[in-house]
């Protein structure tokens, strides 16, 4: 059952089905039902995926299955996957009943074109009622109305009458009651409001990144309507959405009858432009807009060694920070992410700092590997069913409310005669419970191993000089990857007596 406006109540239905059961002298011995489910597909059936495991396995203690109609099985897209569900249980002996339906499912020629018909009738419903309400839908959003989702940071969701009078706002997670009462957005606290204004002028005006303004917001303790911290997706929202102007847009993104989702072109949105009160000014947007467009802009090679040269010819020396003051060219991330380092853009114009900066490139390929080898640890360590919480002053993790882990990422340096160093600084002054260093390779950007050093036996040493061998005292905490770490952290049951 999808809804509970329809003739298909599971109670109108649970009443067909018992009066069945009495012509044909069976005894219902247990029920299963999905309220409020689609039966476009099986993935939200938690009640039909149950009856077929039940069938699969043979916990099934019943001889028949009996539906209220073919339509009830499902209304898959697909026939032939309603004939496979009841090929599973018909090929263990136990059959299907439409209880509701003017033919018996025997297995007889007339039943099996009536199934087959019936089967492709209640798709094609659905596929007629999800178009309807598709245009339905359309025309709704053209006058203004909300179909469906958050209102957002800054704005507030508000119930109006058919005749657009306003009746009261709706908190989180509620939902009109009546059919023809209609959802659409205001303002939202005043606080709020001012906040997203200062969201734009940071970006637009003082040239912050989403992720800088996220870290400004929550230095100073803000958070957002969901009480959770800023992260840049959310920030990026807020610049991105029109709904900040007073468009209404719809159709974005497709997911017509729970098929596949499909992104679509703006060609094909639904839109109603100043259909509410916006809290941004549209010069504003539209000027975020701009540095989205001119960030999206696919340069190529060439164009990007070229303004390379240009700012080298106009400045006669080139840095990160020289290339970033230039708001025309892209940022020197792009040209690391194009070209694997600056210092290799650099080489490919002919240009040679004065200073030698490839020490500078791996401290910041440190940097960055840092909190993915944190987070992929994290990962592991709660797909055995641990709880992590990270430090963010010093980013110690506290795992289970009882060990606590430090992080070291080493580089790989070559001596004269080709050997392989690492060198290890550890801080002392966490006193880490276990400190997981990882050891690079000579490229500085893979990972070669990792040690799992306890504090009680070496955690309290400053400094650590390894090589490629380091003798039993040292080797014994190695390993090729964090699957110890894991089995160690990892909670066994106690069994016998204490």
């Amino acid at each position: 059952m999808s809804t509970d406006h329809q003739k298909y109540s599971t109670e109108n239905q649970a009443e067909i089905i018992a009066a069945y059961a009495g012509r044909r002298n069976f005894q219902i011995v247990r029920n299963y039902a999905d309220e409020g489910r689609s039966g476009l597909n099986i993935a939200g059936r938690d009640s039909l995926k149950r009856l077929i495991e039940d069938v699969r396995s043979g916990a099934a203690d019943f001889e028949a299955i009996l539906v209220y109609d073919i339509s009830r099985w499902g209304r898959f897209q697909d026939a032939d996957e309603s004939a496979y569900y009841e090929f599973i249980c018909r090929e263990r002996g136990i059959n299907i009943h439409y209880c509701a339906e003017q033919f018996d499912n025997d297995g007889s020629l007339p039943s099996n074109v009536m199934k087959s018909i019936k089967r492709v009738m209640a798709g094609e419903y659905s596929r007629e009622l999800s178009g309807k309400v598709f245009t339905g839908q359309c025309r709704l959003i053209t006058l203004g109305y909300r179909q469906g989702g958050p209102a957002g940071y800054g704005l507030r969701r508000f119930l109006v009458n058919e005749n657009n009078e306003p009746k009261a706002p709706l908190a989180r997670g509620e939902h009109k009651s009546l059919q023809t009462d209609r959802v659409i957005l205001v303002p939202g606290p005043e606080e709020e409001i001012e906040t997203v204004s200062r969201i734009y002028k940071l970006f637009i005006l003082e040239h912050r990144s989403e992720r800088e303004i996220a870290t400004i917001l929550n230095g100073e303790g803000r958070t957002t309507d969901l009480g959770k911290p800023w992260t840049h997706a959310v920030i990026r929202q807020i610049l991105s959405n029109e709904k900040y102007i007073g468009n209404n847009v719809y159709n974005r993104v497709s997911f017509k009858l729970k098929q596949k989702r499909v992104v679509n072109d703006t060609d094909m949105w639904v839109r109603g432009d100043g259909v509410f009160e916006g809290i941004v000014d549209p010069a504003l947007f539209e000027a975020a807009q701009t540095i989205f467009a001119q960030r999206a802009r696919r340069f190529s090679n060439e164009e990007l060694l070229k303004m390379l040269s240009d700012l080298l010819a106009c400045r006669g020396v080139l840095s990160g920070m020289i290339i970033n003051e230039v708001e025309e060219m892209p940022s020197s991330a792009a040209y690391r992410h194009r070209f694997g380092s600056l210092l290799r853009a650099y080489e490919l114009i002919g240009y040679q700092p004065s200073r030698d900066y490839r020490y500078v490139e791996t401290n910041r390929q440190l940097r960055l590997m840092h909190p993915e080898v944190v987070a992929e640890t994290i990962a592991g360590i709660e797909a055995i069913g641990g709880s992590v919480t990270s430090n963010a002053s010093n980013d110690l993790l506290l795992v289970n409310h009882e060990v606590t882990l430090a992080f070291v990422i080493s580089r790989c340096q070559s001596t004269a005669a080709g050997s392989l160093r690492w060198k290890v600084r550890l801080d002392t002054s966490l006193r880490p419970d276990v400190t997981v260093v990882v050891r690079l390779n000579p490229d500085n950007k893979t990972v070669k191993d990792y040690y799992l050093l306890p504090w009680l036996d070496i955690g309290h040493k400053p400094k650590l000089g390894m090589a490629e061998d380091n003798g039993i005292n040292l080797d014994s905490f190695r390993t090729d990857d964090l699957s110890p770490l894991f089995h160690l952290l990892r909670r066994h049951t106690l069994e016998g007596p204490l």
